[in-house]
C-alpha cells in the first residue's frame, strides 16, 4: 500500500494542527500508523491521495446512510449551494427538512437545527434543566454525548481510545453537577435519584450505546429509564446521533417503542453536512427561545445547502423496504464472519442492530464498558493493518462500530468477509 503522500501530507499537518489534526481520532495513534489522506468518495468506496482504493465501513462516522456523493445529494446541493451558502435569516429548505422528518416520526412535535451533534446534546441538555429547574443530570460510563464540558465525564468514543476517562479543563463544579452511573445497574440509578432528590433534571443516554464499543442494552432497562424518570419528574433524554435514522426513520425510540421527553440527532438528518437537531413535544419546546427563556442559537443554524442535502437523503429512506434491505446486508456480513470464528474457536464475535456493527474480541456478551478488556484492542491494532493492506476502511479504533450503507454490494460483502477471516488468522493466531 503506497503512503508515499499521506506521509507528507501528515508531517506538514503537523505544523498547524494539535497532532496533526482536527478531531482526535482521525491521527491513527491506537492502531500504530499515519492518517490516511482521503481524496474522494464515490458510492461504497474511498480513495486517498496515493490512490489506494476502500470499501468505506466508516462512512464519515455514519451519517453515509447512500454512500458517498449519492447523485440526489449531490443534486441538491449543487442547486442549494448556485443561489448561496448562508444567510442568516429563515429559509424553505428548513420548513421542507423539518416537515418531512416530523411527518414520519411520531416521537417529536417541534425541531430546532443546530450546527453539530454536540450542539444539539448540549442545548437539549439545557433545556432539560430549564424546564425542571433542576442542575444534574445522570449519564452512564461509556456512552459519548459530545464535548460539551459537563458531558466529558468519563465519556466514551475517543477519550477511550486515548486511554483517558475525561479531559483537563473541565472545571470540578461542572463535573460536580454530572452523576456518572454504570450502565445496565438499576439500584445505582435509583441511589442517585434518593442521594439527590429532586435536584435531577434529567437522564441521557445513548439508548444503542455506539461510542465505546456496542453497548446493546435490553428494552427493558430503556423501559426502566422510562419509568424512574417520570416517577421523579426529571426528563429522558435520547441521544440518537448515531442511531437516529440509522436502525429505522424513527430510529431508537421507534425500534423500542419507547417515547423519551427530548431527541438528539446528527450529521445523518443533512446528509453528511455539518448540522444536528433536538426536537421534543411542543410543550417541552415551548421553553426554547424565543418562546420561551431558556436561550440557544446559531448563525448556521438550519443552513440552506445542508438543509437540501439532509431533505434529498432522508427521501431515500423513506422508501419501502429501505432499512430491511440495510439490516440484511449487515446481518450477512456479521454471519459470514462469526462462522468461520465460531469454527476456528476464535475469541471474536461481530454484533450488530440494524446497519450498525461492532467487531468484538470476546465470545462473552459485553453490556458496559467495564467488560471491555483493554488487551483486546492490541489485536485490533494488527487486524486493522491487514483490513487497509486489502482494501478494507474502518475506523482506526478497537471502541469504535462500523456502518454498512445503501451503496455497500453484496461483492463488497462477500470480500469483506474474506478480507476479515484472514485478518482474523493474523490477528489471533
Amino acid at each position: 500500500m503506497k503512503k508515499t503522500k499521506s506521509t507528507a501530507a501528515f508531517k506538514k499537518a503537523k505544523t498547524f494542527f494539535p497532532g496533526g489534526v482536527n478531531s482526535p481520532v482521525r491521527a491513527f495513534g491506537s492502531v500504530d500508523g499515519d492518517p490516511l489522506f482521503i481524496a474522494k468518495g464515490k458510492g461504497s468506496k474511498i480513495q486517498d491521495i496515493d490512490g489506494n482504493k476502500f470499501i468505506d465501513y466508516c462512512c464519515s462516522w455514519g451519517p453515509l446512510i447512500l454512500g458517498h456523493a449519492p447523485s440526489a445529494v449531490v443534486k441538491a446541493v449543487n442547486k442549494a449551494s448556485a443561489n448561496g451558502l448562508s444567510f442568516g435569516a429563515p429559509t424553505v429548505q428548513e420548513n421542507e427538512l423539518a416537515e418531512l422528518i416530523i411527518k414520519n416520526n411520531k416521537y417529536i412535535e417541534k425541531i430546532r437545527f443546530v450546527s453539530s451533534g454536540t450542539e444539539a446534546v448540549m442545548s437539549a441538555i439545557r433545556l432539560a434543566r430549564g424546564y425542571t429547574e433542576k442542575d444534574k443530570i445522570i449519564k452512564f460510563e461509556g456512552c459519548y454525548h459530545g464535548h460539551a464540558d459537563h458531558l466529558l465525564v468519563k465519556a466514551g468514543s475517543g477519550l477511550a481510545t486515548f486511554g483517558t476517562s475525561s479531559s483537563a479543563g473541565v472545571p470540578e463544579a461542572f463535573a460536580n453537577e454530572t452523576i456518572v452511573l454504570p450502565l445496565n445497574d438499576t439500584k445505582a440509578i435509583e441511589k442517585a435519584f434518593s442521594t439527590f432528590y429532586n435536584q435531577i433534571a434529567c437522564i441521557i443516554i445513548e439508548p444503542i450505546p455506539a461510542n465505546n464499543g456496542l453497548l446493546l442494552q435490553g428494552k427493558e432497562y430503556l423501559q426502566y429509564l422510562r419509568d424512574i424518570t417520570k416517577k421523579h419528574n426529571a426528563l429522558l433524554i435520547f441521544d440518537e446521533v448515531i442511531s437516529g435514522f440509522r436502525v429505522g426513520f424513527e430510529g431508537a425510540a421507534g425500534y423500542y417503542g419507547i417515547k423519551p421527553d427530548i431527541i438528539t440527532y446528527g450529521k445523518i438528518i443533512g446528509g453528511g453536512m455539518p448540522v444536528g437537531a433536538y426536537g421534543s413535544s411542543a410543550k417541552i419546546m415551548s421553553k426554547i427561545a424565543p418562546d420561551g427563556n431558556v436561550y440557544q442559537a446559531g448563525t448556521l443554524s438550519g443552513n440552506p445547502v445542508a438543509m437540501s442535502a439532509g431533505k434529498a437523503q432522508l427521501s431515500q429512506c423513506l422508501k419501502k423496504g429501505f432499512y430491511k434491505s440495510l439490516e440484511q446486508k449487515t446481518k450477512i456480513l456479521c454471519d459470514g464472519v462469526n462462522q468461520f470464528a465460531t469454527r476456528e474457536k476464535m475469541p471474536f464475535k461481530m454484533i450488530s442492530i440494524g446497519s450498525i456493527f461492532w467487531l468484538r474480541f470476546s465470545k462473552n456478551e459485553i453490556k458496559s464498558a467495564n467488560d471491555i478488556d483493554p488487551k483486546s484492542m492490541n489485536s485490533f491494532r494488527k487486524l486493522y493493518t491487514c483490513l487497509l493492506e486489502n482494501g478494507v476502511y474502518m475506523g482506526p479504533s478497537g471502541y469504535e462500530v462500523g456502518f454498512v450503507s445503501a451503496a455497500h454490494s453484496d461483492d463488497d460483502i462477500k470480500k469483506t468477509i474474506k478480507v476479515l477471516k484472514d485478518g482474523l488468522k493474523k490477528a489471533l493466531k
